[in-house]
């Protein structure tokens, strides 16, 4: 069957519908964005409806998707047609018309999960709200991989298939796979997207953070957990050292993996998955290095520390203070009280890793890291690296 025309039926709907033909001409034009009308998705079609539509096209809403549902049956494309006039669309606009565009959009976002071609997060890949041009070509990718396995009857699940489509390597890519070439864009934007220092620091970075870092053991944390694990659980009364105070406190507070039952430590669920897997532990425990919720300044000094440590160099707290400073002082970072930031923020990261027991020196002055805590630090990078961006909340 030939693909329809969008010139062509825009014709055919003037001669039967005149008074929707240039309603049509407006909904088809924002839909396909000039693209051949073959090449449009379900995906595409709800969120020019649900989104589009209510938020950035002037008109009568519902005559416009009256309009497209028109024009999208006369192409034969009943399926995308039927959605334009669904109650689902009506409620949606009327939503957007009398509660705004906060209401509308939650709307929308209930009825696109509902549809089932959304993809969903995988263990490799959490979507960005942001995306560039290969993540959106794979989003797009794996959507239309869902609704082909809906319309064929096959209802799929939504996480395996969409791990499947983004690892197995794929012909229209010359043999790459859709996850490599997002995690590529996502590794050239975090070492391109600062200043000039840290994007000299960053740049060998780009290559070995493509595959992961293997998990390590960590036996001063392991052997924690397995004592929790015990009959007897961890006694309440002080550690022996500071670093088991705090590699305690992490374990309680931060990795949700104790609890405390009377005078003693248990593990938690969680800590129990911690303790069945390395890889697991390994994930959770390097994610601490670049913990999440921090103000940003403390995340690009720490980022740049790591950056400096990685390799197994050594360097005084001091020193290591003044490099990072000029690395996210060129990124536009401007600590009220200059050095003393940066040097409290280090200092900090340092006894974290020494709680972790990834120093290599048991003196923190200076730092060095351990070959296991030099993994870890480039784990943390990876991991940072590859977040998925998001739209930044000013409330």
């Amino acid at each position: 069957m030939p693909a329809p025309d969008v010139a062509a039926l825009l014709i055919e709907l003037e001669r039967s519908d005149p008074g929707l033909a240039d309603e049509a001409r407006t909904a088809v034009e924002w839909l396909t964005g000039g693209e051949p009308l073959e090449t449009v998705t379900q995906l595409d079609v709800c969120e020019f409806l649900w989104y589009t539509l209510p938020v950035k096209v002037q008109g009568d809403h519902l005559r416009l998707a009256k309009a497209l549902g028109r024009l999208l049956q006369l192409g034969g494309m009943e399926r995308y047609a039927a959605f334009c006039v669904s109650p689902t669309t009506s409620q949606i606009l009327r939503t957007y018309a009398r509660d705004g565009e906060d209401a509308g959009g939650a709307a929308y976002q209930e009825a696109l999960e509902a549809t089932g071609v959304l993809p969903p997060d995988v263990p490799d890949l959490r979507w960005s709200m942001i995306m560039g041009p290969e993540e959106l070509g794979a989003h797009v990718a794996c959507s239309a991989a869902l609704e082909l396995a809906i319309v064929s009857g096959s209802p799929p699940d939504p996480v395996a298939l969409t791990r499947r489509w983004l690892t197995e390597p794929r012909t229209e890519l010359g043999g790459d796979s859709w996850l490599h070439r997002v995690h590529g864009e996502r590794l050239n934007r975090w070492v391109l997207g600062r200043g000039p220092a840290r994007r000299e620091l960053a740049q060998p970075f780009e290559v070995r953070l493509h595959a992961p870092v293997p998990a390590r053991p960590l036996p001063a944390l392991q052997g924690l957990l397995a004592l929790a694990a015990s009959e007897g659980g961890v006694p309440l009364r002080l550690p022996p050292s500071p670093e088991a105070i705090a590699r305690r406190e992490l374990a309680e507070h931060e990795l949700g993996a104790l609890y405390r039952d009377g005078s003693r430590l248990l593990l938690t669920d969680a800590g129990r998955r911690l303790f069945g897997s390395r890889e697991l532990l390994w994930e959770s425990v390097t994610s601490l290095l670049l913990a999440r919720g921090e103000h940003e300044f403390e995340a690009s000094a720490r980022e740049a520390a790591l950056m400096l440590l990685a390799d197994g160099d050594t360097l005084r707290v001091q020193a290591l203070s003044v490099r990072v400073s000029q690395v996210i002082g060129g990124e536009g970072w401007h600590p009220v009280t200059g050095l003393e930031d940066v040097t409290r923020t280090l200092t900090a990261l340092v006894h974290r890793l020494s709680a972790l027991d990834l120093l290599a020196l048991d003196d923190h002055d200076p730092v060095r890291l351990s070959p296991t805590g030099q993994a870890a630090a480039l784990a943390a990078l990876r991991a940072h690296a590859l977040r998925p961006r998001q739209y930044v909340s000013l409330s």
